[in-house]
């Protein structure tokens, strides 16, 4: 987990202002909340798939304690320069050279990652815990050599293998920080990420971070396609047992399972919560005077409701911290999504926002009531996290459980559903013809416009303001249509938008949400 994710979440918290920045500036300090015994516990340990659950049990019947590790110096107080110079030795990575196409480098302790976590290994049904020493790391000039014992521990682990390459093993996943994890596909580069479980996120009380404290990785077969990773959740509200099977390919997926035992009663739980970065583009309201057209890890939250309905929500870079909620019941699905995968809309030849993943979650039973939850926070710069999604149930989740949850989450190019509608492709925002009018221009395509004899109609909506001069035209440039329209806000402040267009009364799009703000 390296790169500029390290640096947006370390500075997260300055995004915001008030009560929330509070709660955001502990976001970042949530990475070093991982943690584990001190004490090894004897190897061979015998372990079956109910282990997490029961030491989640376990754990939540006691008192939350928080339990740390003591590091000699420098490993005390690591800059982030020095955690860089802290490399694992990849001839040493676990598997290695065993015939099987997983391998796993553990990450170190230090700088922000200052508790340590429990990995175990686990092989025909017997846990052996993976000790941090000195053979397993190398220490660059900024440190020094490093002590012959094991002064450390580990904050995380990555997963590599030949995802690109059949031979060359590549990372793909890793989890690192809090509850924090993340993905990619073929050909991509980091992104978003997600976490395991969101306790209060914007809420006056401020946040609270779970962090996953021990893991237990399996062993694959040879040949096998698929690694099974179980996790121990811990905080001061709630424990959990979590249970990851991760295949990777062209879009890499998670088979997750979360069974909660909550301590305390939680009355603002995020379920299967995303993190991303927007910083600009073109549905901005916030002028820019970067060089690049756009720049974002997502662009827009994609939904598909308990009805059935597609809705699509450009993200924003706000002036001022906004909360959206999508009342639904039983989601069939919601994600962040990276639509557009030109290099020119771009033009970052470091980032390469194009190859970013869009990652989707898909619920594998009902969840019944709730709401999608968009949370938009102003940044100045692409080094901070400030979009999270996740789904909050109606229902409170009460102490003791089990309270489960299971669903997949893809981590590719898109929606993996195919959908004969058509979907937008490009929100643009400017001027309008008269200095109180705000123009709104909607690129969209797919089967049902492609070929369509005649243009749709285009049902244009506002909660408050005046819509004026709707028109729909061809858009032979993307074998669809571009949707025009005004919008005169008077003196509302905030102004909810709704664009589908419709063949009779039927809609042949997705549904186009946008909130706009006065500047």
């Amino acid at each position: 987990m390296t790169g500029n994710s390290l640096d947006r979440r370390t500075v997260l918290g300055q995004a915001a202002v008030g009560t929330f920045a509070l709660a955001l500036s502990k976001m970042a300090l949530a990475a070093s909340a991982a943690t584990a015994d001190t004490v090894s516990p004897p190897k061979g340990t015998p372990f079956t798939a109910t282990n997490a659950n029961t030491e989640a049990k376990r754990l939540a019947d006691q008192p939350f304690a928080k339990q740390t590790m003591d590091l000699p110096p420098p490993f005390n107080k690591l800059t982030y320069d020095q955690y860089r110079d802290i490399r694992f030795r990849a001839e040493k990575a676990i598997w290695k050279g065993e015939n099987i196409d997983f391998e796993i480098q553990p990450f170190a302790m230090g700088w922000l990652y200052d508790t340590p976590v429990d990995l175990w290994l686990v092989d025909n049904g017997q846990a052996t815990r993976l000790i941090a020493d000195s053979n397993l790391f190398s220490f660059g000039t900024l440190i020094g050599p490093g002590p012959e014992a094991a002064p450390y521990g580990f904050s995380g682990f990555r997963i590599h293998g030949p995802i690109n390459r059949s031979d060359v093993f590549d990372e793909y996943a890793g989890f690192q920080g809090a509850s924090y994890f993340r993905a990619i596909g073929r050909g991509q580069s980091y992104g978003a990420s997600a976490r395991g479980l969101a306790l209060s996120t914007a809420r006056a009380e401020g946040e609270e971070f779970p962090f996953f404290r021990k893991f237990w990785i399996e062993k694959p077969k040879p040949g096998a396609t698929q690694i099974v990773i179980h996790a121990l959740l811990d905080s001061v509200s709630t424990t959990g047992a979590y249970r990851f099977i991760i295949e990777p390919g062209l879009t890499t997926v998670m088979d997750v399972s979360a069974t909660l035992y909550p301590r305390t009663t939680l009355t603002h739980v995020g379920i299967a919560p995303l993190t991303s970065m927007f910083l600009h583009g073109k549905s901005s309201q916030r002028l820019t005077r970067d060089y690049r057209p756009e720049v974002h890890d997502s662009g827009g939250l994609a939904m598909i409701n308990g009805a059935g309905e597609r809705i699509w929500r450009p993200l924003n870079n706000p002036k001022t911290l906004q909360l959206s909620a999508f009342t639904d019941r039983d989601p069939k699905g919601f994600g962040l999504w990276q639509r557009d995968r030109s290099f020119d809309t771009y033009e970052d030849l470091e980032s390469r926002y194009e190859r970013r993943p869009s990652v989707w979650i898909q619920p594998k039973s009902g969840w019944g009531e709730g709401f999608i939850e968009l949370i938009e926070i102003p940044v100045e710069n692409e080094i901070h996290d400030n979009v999270v999604a996740y789904w909050k149930p109606v229902q409170e989740l009460t102490p003791g459980g089990p309270h489960v949850f299971s669903y997949k989450i893809f981590w590719g190019d898109g929606v993996p559903s195919s959908w004969a509608g058509s979907r937008v492709v490009k929100t643009r925002i400017a001027k309008g013809k008269s200095p109180d009018t705000i123009l709104f221009v909607l690129d969209l395509t797919g089967a049902s416009v492609k070929d369509a004899r005649d243009l749709p109609v285009a049902d244009v909506s506002a909660r408050t303001g005046k819509i004026s001069n709707v028109s729909v035209q061809r858009n032979s440039e993307i074998s669809g249509v571009r949707v025009m329209f005004e919008l005169t806000p008077g003196d509302a402040e905030l102004v909810e938008l709704r664009c589908v267009l419709k063949a009779g009364q039927q809609p042949v799009s997705e549904t186009w949400l946008y909130r706009w703000t006065k500047p």
